[in-house]
């Protein structure tokens, strides 16, 4: 069964965001997901996993300047020394966050959106993923990269899932790994059932919202129950990350998850 993960971007917002590892636990999630842990301290981070007894699941690696329009800056040539500056900054919250942790130790990175010609945004984005996983392996992490969809994100420079795995077999290395998010895919390509079964070996981490409006499975057309019994059936035990809007409190947004996870 997969481990379901509180993704405290998205979820809790009523709440403060150090407030939020707290109302996820009162929810009943042990594990742990977020965008970016790089305004708080890592000591703060993990005092709050452990008072309530939780793992850290996922976080992002730098993306530039979020506020400014960045998505990432893997794909930005010009920039190497910057993204390579970010890999470190994740490695030291990784020391903290994923220190004692048994199972997967994953960091997304979102490659950004697309500048300049094709061959050098192809040679800057493999050269940088390929650093960033190489430093990651080092220290026994798993690099996981995520397409997204072109109407969220217009210009990023990943929208699909075999153009995802297609530049990760130019990275070639062994802990570079699919994230796949059910939410972006849905909007992109559709055949979410078929991209599993096929690709599953590939993929380290899934995420999920509905389609549209990015909510909570049961408020638009994904069939979630199919879906998630579907994980099961295939013997998937990574994580999958709630990283839906909730439509009100998230506390009442939870009901799907406890009829169809037994969360």
């Amino acid at each position: 069964m997969p481990k379901y993960a509180a993704n405290l971007t998205m979820l809790f917002q009523e709440h403060d965001f150090l407030d939020r590892f707290d109302a996820a636990g009162n929810a009943g999630f042990k594990f742990i997901e977020y965008m970016f842990p790089y305004p708080y301290d890592a000591a703060e981070l993990r005092a709050r996993l452990d008072e309530n007894g939780q793992t850290q699941a996922l976080f992002n690696l730098p993306a530039g300047d979020w506020p400014g329009g960045d998505r990432g800056i893997a794909v930005q040539p010009g920039r190497q020394d910057e993204f390579r500056a970010g890999v470190d900054r994740a490695l030291s919250y990784a020391d903290v966050l994923y220190k004692g942790v048994q199972g997967p130790k994953l960091v997304n990175v979102l490659v950004g959106k697309a500048e300049g010609d094709e061959a050098t945004t192809r040679k800057t984005v493999v050269g940088n993923l390929q650093y960033a996983a190489d430093k990651l392996g080092d220290a026994g992490l798993t690099l996981i990269v995520e397409p997204l969809n072109p109407y969220d994100v217009p210009g990023f420079y990943l929208y699909g899932t075999q153009n995802t795995l297609d530049l990760l077999d130019e990275v070639g290395r062994d802990n570079v790994k699919l994230q796949y998010d059910f939410y972006h895919m849905q909007r992109v390509e559709g055949r979410l059932t078929e991209t599993v079964r096929a690709h599953l070996d590939r993929i380290a981490h899934i995420q999920l919202a509905d389609v549209p409006g990015r909510h909570q499975p049961g408020t638009g057309e994904i069939n979630y129950p199919f879906l998630l019994a579907e994980l099961d059936r295939l013997g998937y035990e990574g994580y999958v990350g709630l990283e839906y809007i909730p439509e009100g409190r998230t506390e009442d947004t939870l009901g799907w998850l406890k009829e169809l996870a037994k969360v």
